[in-house]
């Protein structure tokens, strides 16, 4: 017992010091890190992390991200990028995002980057929704349901209670049909209304930004319209002073007198909503965002063609087609439309057209002015029968007799040219008797006259009967 104690002021050191404790577990990095204070932003399942390329093999594409060793993106994931993409990305030191899938048996990183490409694009679609901010791009395609479109990697869904009601009225159907297909690559404004990554939902509303999505697409378009450009739009409204059509996104006016170069009392005569039409642009008001269209003026004036066999002082056939305070219109023969101004009409004063005048009467008229300018035509009744154009209708009138003489003649000649010649006509009948002639006298070699001549020889020479 004694040999066991210590001396005084000393004390006795245990035999095996480590026999009652455990070994202590050995300390991963992130422990001892954390033991220092110090932390380390490992990569977990889920992340998105920024890499940068430091190989490409056959079958992966290293990316440190990091971690103990270098992360591995299968080849071919990259196949579902397009050539210049890949081109752009497969590149030695290239940094780009990846999506951390989990890790292999030696803790290696399995990535993804077409999924960290979506994740950014979930992140961006869950800012929009919150900020309100409005998606700008174009229809990728429709369902049943409604329409397509592409945010990022992301497939968007506009059903078809939130399409705007200007889109719908500008279709043929209203439910989504084959004549849908013209609406791929058509632009469109939207707000994000809804989105859940874990479904895979993205839905948005075009109705919810009609008002904006109109002021913000007219504005692109006025940017980009010259006076004189040409488009193909479609008609969305009709109105009594003319139509309306949406060209790019944006609508624009054709008004009452630039859809046809033919007199229409209204828009709905020659046009429909939904129709598709051929627009030219005639004035831009970039303060007042207005859009003037015509559609007339991409087709050949018929006035200029018909007005050219017309002079003034001709005399002329029309009919009465309508009645105005100021005067009356009328129809000539070629289709083109006069005015005869009420002072026109008589010699005598009078205060409305009618007094003179009704609608569908057939009536003789002097033209007194052509305007091609303005398209209009003179026209006076008082006028047929006064003397000041006495030599004018004398020449006009042998002018017209001459023409009918020429025609006349032309006709003789033809009808001459027509008749056959009657020696070639006496000829053709000798030949036409000489096919017929007998086979006996060709068989004997006679020629076809020869034989033709042949039975009068033998009648003279013939004996006569006792």
């Amino acid at each position: 017992m004694e040999m066991n104690k210590a001396p005084m002021g000393q004390e006795v050191a245990p035999e095996n010091p480590m026999s009652d404790q455990e070994p202590e577990e050995e300390m991963t990095m992130e422990a001892l890190l954390a033991a220092e204070g110090l932390e380390m932003d490992f990569p977990k399942r889920g992340d998105v992390r920024q890499g940068e390329i430091t190989g490409i093999t056959d079958q992966a594409v290293l990316v440190n991200i990091g971690a103990k060793s270098d992360g591995q993106i299968p080849l071919r994931e990259f196949d579902r990028l397009s050539p210049e993409e890949r081109e752009e990305v497969l590149q030695i030191g290239q940094r780009i995002p990846v999506y951390v899938l989990g890790f292999d048996s030696h803790g290696a990183p399995r990535l993804s980057y077409l999924q960290a490409l979506e994740a950014e694009d979930w992140e961006r679609a869950e800012r929009m929704k919150e900020s309100s901010e409005l998606y700008e791009g174009t229809i990728a395609g429709y369902n049943k349901g409604g329409l397509v479109v592409r945010l990022g990697r992301l497939r968007g869904f506009i059903p078809l209670s939130q399409i705007s009601r200007e889109r719908r009225q500008s279709l043929q159907s209203d439910r989504p049909d084959p004549s849908w297909k013209e609406l791929i690559g058509q632009p469109i404004v939207a707000r994000v209304i809804e989105v859940d990554r874990s479904r895979q939902r993205l839905i948005l509303s075009e109705r919810a930004v009609a008002r904006q999505a109109r002021e913000l697409l007219k504005e692109r378009v006025l940017a980009q319209l010259q006076v004189g450009d040409v488009r193909t739009g479609r008609v969305t409204s009709l109105t009594k002073f003319g139509a309306f059509v949406n060209i790019d996104g944006a609508d624009g006016l054709v008004h009452l007198s630039e859809i046809s170069w033919e007199h229409i009392d209204k828009p709905e005569d020659v046009l429909q909503v939904g129709q598709e039409v051929q627009v030219k642009v005639i004035s831009i008001d970039p303060e007042r965002k207005r859009i003037g269209l015509s559609i007339r003026q991409l087709r050949e004036d018929p006035w200029k063609t018909k007005a050219a066999s017309l002079r003034v002082g001709q005399l002329v056939r029309a009919t009465i087609t309508r009645l105005e305070k100021f005067g009356a219109f009328a129809r000539l023969e070629n289709g083109l439309e006069g005015l005869i101004h009420i002072s026109e009409l008589s010699e005598q004063r009078i205060e409305h057209p009618k007094e003179v005048v009704k609608e569908g009467d057939e009536v003789t008229l002097r033209i007194i002015r052509i305007d091609p300018e303005a398209r209009r035509i003179g026209l006076s009744l008082r006028k047929v029968d006064t003397l000041a154009y006495a030599d004018l209708d004398l020449q006009m009138a042998l002018a017209e007799a001459e023409e009918e003489l020429e025609q006349l003649l032309g006709l003789e000649e033809a009808a001459e040219e027509a008749l056959p010649n009657e020696e070639e006509s006496a000829e053709a009948r000798v030949e036409a008797a000489a096919e017929e002639a007998s086979p006996e006298a060709k068989a004997a070699g006679e020629s076809p006259e020869a034989a033709l001549e042949a039975p009068e020889e033998a009648s003279e020479t013939e004996p006569k009967g006792e």
